[in-house]
Parts: structure tokens; C-alpha cells; sequence
């Protein structure tokens, strides 16, 4: 079993964006770089005030986390991953999120898919 953190300092986020590769698609945005812990992901979530009032923010936030956390075994370790939610996110379900998420990941090239 994998362990992963939150990124939650601001400088953490500004390092990922600065030096780390980021592809987009219609709902997420993702930024990956290599940290140096080895076994442990960090994972950064952001949802801006654009995307809606605070219920909506954490609610995309939750669908989020939980997607990354039912694939988590599938991703690659050592990485730092800041995901981005994008104003059209607003009102999509869960299964969009975690579709949106699986693709950004592949596109990324960090995630072991099976049978795909």
C-alpha cells in the first residue's frame, strides 16, 4: 500500500507549477514534478473562487481526492502532483472527475493502466 501527502504550503504549489509539466484537459489541469521521497506522492488540489462558492470548491475538491485515492496503487512514486480545477468543472460527477484525472495521468505517463 502506497502512502501519500497533501501539498499544502504555498511555496510547495508555486515548485510544482515553476518546474514541474503540466497538461490540460477540458476539466483538470495537472502538474507533475519529481520529488525526492522516494516512496511517498505528494498531492496538491486546487479549486479557485472562480469555479464556484465554497461548498462547490470542496465538493470538487472531495471527488478529487477520492479519485486519486481508489487509483493511487496505478500511479507512479515519488512524484509531486497538483491538479487544477477548471471553471468547467463546476457540475461534473464524479465519473467525469475521475476520467479527467486517469487522462491527464496517462498523458503524463505516470500511471501503470492494466488491461487498457
Amino acid at each position: 500500500m502506497k502512502f501519500s501527502e497533501s501539498l499544502k504550503k504555498n511555496r510547495e504549489f508555486q515548485k510544482v507549477y515553476s518546474q514541474g509539466k503540466s497538461y490540460a484537459n477540458r476539466y483538470l489541469v495537472m502538474y507533475v514534478l519529481k520529488n525526492n521521497l522516494n516512496e511517498k506522492n505528494r498531492v496538491g488540489i486546487s479549486v479557485s473562487k472562480k469555479v464556484g462558492n465554497s461548498v462547490i470548491r470542496h465538493h470538487l475538491t472531495r471527488l478529487i481526492r477520492e479519485s486519486y485515492r481508489l487509483h493511487e496503487e496505478m500511479f507512479n512514486s515519488g512524484l509531486d502532483i497538483v491538479v487544477v480545477a477548471r471553471v468547467s468543472a463546476k457540475e461534473i460527477s464524479y465519473a467525469q472527475v475521475e476520467s479527467a484525472l486517469l487522462h491527464l495521468a496517462n498523458l503524463h505517463g505516470i500511471i501503470e493502466l492494466e488491461n487498457k
